[in-house]
């Protein structure tokens, strides 16, 4: 009585959770997450129950035959469910109907072959396989594509490895001694049921949980990420070198990136050909630095880098690379646009050691960039560390003065 009224809980369970699903994919639209895959599990395996409780003591019936067909076919949507929550594009109608028909065929022919007991083994045995399965997936993906959620998918692996333990004592139970070992009324059964309804209790808001956690991950990437070239903006630089800096001894140097007479390219080409040469400069910063420094779009046509550790002389040779680089890219093909072509003067500051050093870094990198645009172009400039200290500001002021004495002379 009491392992009944627990299965009919445990359908409530399902069934309400399957509502909840169908109704966050909708709100999710485009990007389901797998949710609309969770949902139909949830209804498949409820489903199940319901025809468990409707078809009586265990043996052969079509309820029963209905009930295996969907209690597996609720598994498979479930891994399909987890995999397009990662992002994969798995199929599902296919799989799911040619699971069906196959497992319903079979079960037919077990069942004529060597009873209904074996018929039930069958089931025990498969969803203990695909349990199996699940886990060293699980556990795999905490080293993979799942780093960011090791403790969820660590939960997930030790409630499914008892999920499984369990059908593999049922299946053991079946072996001995039949079908009292699906008695209702059974310690075996009570237990059983006990723990699938705490796994009903947890998984679906668990679930739930992880979808919160990975559209939060993503509004706080969008914070900190340039939606035009999808590098660090000035948000997501601060953020990168706090985390950098918080362990003592890290250094860098800045590199200050404009691209030249950009405003010439946007009023010949159109904004929409400025957007693509931002685009391939930003694919040509990613190929040219190494593989631990960042990369950010401060704004408009200008860039920065953040060379993580190095001297005077790394920071030149990766300024050299970026240049030469970004002059060797055409950024455009076709008729109108000639391949077209663009370069950029950088500017180099000098180390600093803390996030609050940001500020007079780029001071230094934007008075040596100033002093590259009024000397040519396509140059690399340093920071010129002079007897008095002086800011970038005050260097930029300076240079000002010479071209306007040099001028009136």
């Amino acid at each position: 009585m009491i392992a009944t009224l627990l299965v009919g809980m445990l359908c409530v369970y399902l069934l309400s959770f399957t509502v909840m699903f169908q109704l966050i994919s909708r709100r999710l639209q485009d990007e389901k997450m797998g949710m609309d895959v969770f949902a139909l599990a949830n209804l498949m395996l409820g489903c199940a129950y319901v025809l468990q409780l409707l078809e009586g003591p265990p043996g052969w019936s079509w309820n029963s035959l209905v009930n295996h067909t969907l209690t597996l076919c609720s598994l498979l949507a479930y891994c399909v469910g987890g995999a397009r929550f990662f992002g994969h594009a798995t199929p599902l109608g296919k799989p799911l109907l040619c699971l069906a028909v196959g497992y319903s065929l079979l079960q037919l022919l077990v069942n004529w072959a060597f009873g209904p007991v074996a018929r039930y083994m069958l089931l025990a045995g498969t969803c203990s396989v695909t349990f199996i399965s699940m886990v060293l997936m699980l556990l795999y993906g905490m080293r993979s594509f799942g780093k960011d959620l090791r403790g969820e998918m660590a939960l997930f692996a030790g409630l499914i490895s008892g999920i499984c333990v369990l059908n593999l004592i049922k299946l053991s139970k079946l072996l001995g001694g039949g079908f009292e070992a699906l008695n209702m009324d059974a310690r075996f059964s009570m237990v059983f049921y006990v723990y699938m309804c705490s796994l009903a209790t947890i998984l679906p808001p668990s679930i739930v949980w992880l979808v919160l956690r990975r559209l939060t991950d993503r509004l706080r990437n969008m914070a900190a990420v340039d939606p035009l070239t999808q590098l660090l903006n000035r948000r997501g630089l601060i953020t990168a070198l706090d985390r950098l800096f918080h362990r003592p001894g890290r250094h860098a140097r800045l590199l200050l990136v404009d691209v030249d007479h950009f405003k010439r390219i946007n009023d010949t080409y159109g904004h929409q050909v400025g957007d693509a040469v931002l685009c391939g400069v930003a694919d040509a910063l990613r190929a040219s630095v190494r593989k631990d420094d960042l990369v950010c779009r401060l704004g408009g046509e200008e860039f920065a880098v953040i060379c993580v550790g190095a001297d005077e002389k790394v920071a030149l040779r990766v300024a050299e690379r970026v240049r030469g680089s970004i002059e060797q890219k055409t950024m455009l093909h076709g008729m109108h646009y000639a391949g077209l072509r663009c370069t950029v003067t950088i500017g180099i500051s000098d180390s600093f050691a803390s996030e609050a050093g940001l500020g007079h870094a780029m001071q230094q990198a934007d008075a040596a960039l100033y002093r590259g645009k009024h000397t040519g172009r396509n140059r690399i400039e340093q920071s010129k560390t002079q007897r008095r200290v002086h800011t970038g500001f005050e260097q930029k002021i300076e240079f000002e003065q010479e071209i306007e004495t040099e001028t009136l002379q």
